[in-house]
């Protein structure tokens, strides 16, 4: 059978967000996607990664953090985009939807976060540590969450290319920062967007075993 696939509006401190929800039959977890700066909810990447984990019986949910007016004029200035505190707010409120939803509500929740959307996920995993069980970050900026890595509980992987050297770089500080239960992975001759031949694959598979393991 296939994935039960719809689109929906989340309510967020008095704007609507737009998500595209996949269910698989037998869903064992809900992975929430938080994409980052220059990016939506249709990147080909989350959507890449997203497909691969309904393969594997979780579902998905990638949203918007930003509606379609904010986002447009943040094209050229960027101030929205690297909102840590806007993006945080809007993803513990789509949990908080998810928790409620009928379909939804009685999965375990993970996050996966990419760029400044690992700031963003870090920091409702932070704030929501009865809710969130694990997250993921690809490629991201976990930095960018600051003060509250040192409060997440959830575990927590961070996935950087081998040849994003800066990024790695980034990771390896806020590494520092989480409890030790974080993990940092490498994946050998990556750059920062995973487009190389077979990135993207890994990445699924590490997210996988990992929200597995961290059910």
């Amino acid at each position: 059978m296939q994935a039960q696939r719809r689109e929906t509006m989340i309510p967020s401190a008095g704007t609507q967000l737009p998500a595209d929800l996949s269910v698989p039959p037998g869903s064992s977890e809900v992975v929430l996607f938080a994409h980052g700066s220059g990016s939506s909810r249709r990147s080909p990447r989350n959507t890449e990664v997203a497909r691969q984990l309904n393969e594997a019986a979780l579902a998905t949910v990638l949203v918007d953090l930003l509606t379609g007016d904010e986002d447009e004029p943040e094209a050229i200035h960027g101030d929205l985009r690297f909102d840590i505190s806007l993006l945080t707010d809007r993803l513990i409120d789509i949990v908080d939807w998810v928790r409620a939803d009928p379909q939804l509500g009685k999965l375990p929740i993970g996050l996966f976060g990419a760029s400044t959307g690992a700031a963003a996920a870090l920091s409702a995993a932070a704030a929501r540590p009865d809710a969130v069980r694990a997250v993921v970050s690809r490629g991201g900026r976990p930095d960018l969450a600051g003060p509250a890595l040192a409060d997440v509980q959830a575990p927590t992987l961070l996935l950087v290319g081998g040849r994003d050297e800066q990024v790695r770089e980034l990771n390896e500080r806020a590494l520092d920062a989480l409890p030790p239960s974080a993990q940092l992975r490498v994946v050998p001759g990556a750059t920062h967007l995973f487009e190389e031949p077979g990135a993207l694959t890994q990445v699924a598979d590490q997210a996988k075993s990992w929200f597995a393991a961290n059910r």
